[in-house]
């Protein structure tokens, strides 16, 4: 009876166990800041790679690879189509040009770098992130701000993906 039951504890410990490994964590992370003396929105992201090139894929109906080494040029202006689709910024009610500038993999994240030039001054800040919304529902992202020294935090889900930030 007590090798039964030891058995079964064995069981239920690694069945719990392997749930954890299984269970996948769905967050992007962006930091948007206002550097006033360039006149300038300086943003970084901070998105698993492996989302990504799977919303891609279906959403444009093909297969990117990015963050691999075989990484195609097209790949990667894929890429940039959908961020600029679904990262959207607003400054003092006018839709603004977010640039591409750069990206890097550390571990299976992808970082990506931007800006938004010739901002000399902000009295609203809106953010629309849909970025991974509709790859599942248990995407967060969570966009930090810094504006005039003035920190706030916001968490985007599928029922939530506009922000708004008033100085």
């Amino acid at each position: 009876m007590k090798k039964i039951l030891r058995i079964l504890f064995l069981m239920m410990f690694f069945a719990s166990i392997m749930s954890f490994a299984a269970h996948k964590f769905y967050v992007a992370i962006y930091q948007v800041n206002y550097a006033q003396d360039k006149k300038m929105i300086q943003i970084t992201s901070r998105i698993f790679v492996d989302d990504l090139n799977s919303i891609l894929k279906e959403k444009y109906k093909k297969r990117t690879l990015l963050g691999e080494a075989s990484e195609s040029v097209d790949d990667v202006a894929l890429m940039k189509k959908y961020l600029a689709e679904n990262f959207v910024l607003k400054v003092n009610g006018q839709t603004k040009v977010v640039n591409f500038l750069s990206k890097e993999m550390e571990g299976n994240v992808l970082i990506c770098y931007y800006n938004v030039k010739d901002v000399s001054k902000i009295k609203t800040l809106e953010i629309q992130n849909t970025v991974l919304l509709d790859f599942t529902n248990e995407q967060q992202n969570i966009v930090h701000t810094k504006i005039y020294e003035k920190k706030q935090s916001f968490l985007f889900t599928s029922e939530n993906v506009k922000g708004m930030l008033k100085v």
